[in-house]
């Protein structure tokens, strides 16, 4: 090249086509439907909008620690109180 830049190489200029794969081919099925095509246009819409924790993220960290804080110390309980009844069936 005249700007003193080198050329690219061959596959990098005309790549292969992509692999027809089953995922591919499936997605190339379910385009050819009308309704399956805005089924799956409708889940992607669904999917793309923020999450409730992603819009107030300090309430979902209380909410969450709270959770996380009484799953913990009902398992916690819990093992004790396991303990407690094989301590107390061995004697």
């Amino acid at each position: 090249m005249a700007d003193g830049r080198t050329p690219l190489p061959e596959w990098l200029r005309n790549p292969e086509p992509p692999r027809m794969t089953v995922g591919r081919r499936l997605s190339t099925w379910v385009d050819g439907r009308p309704r399956l095509r805005a089924a799956r246009r409708a889940w992607w819409a669904r999917r793309s909008r923020t999450r409730w924790s992603e819009r107030h993220p300090v309430p979902a960290a209380i909410i969450s620690f709270v959770v996380v804080g009484v799953t913990a110390s009902v398992l916690v309980a819990g093992a004790l109180y396991l303990f407690f009844l094989a301590k107390e069936s061995g004697r």
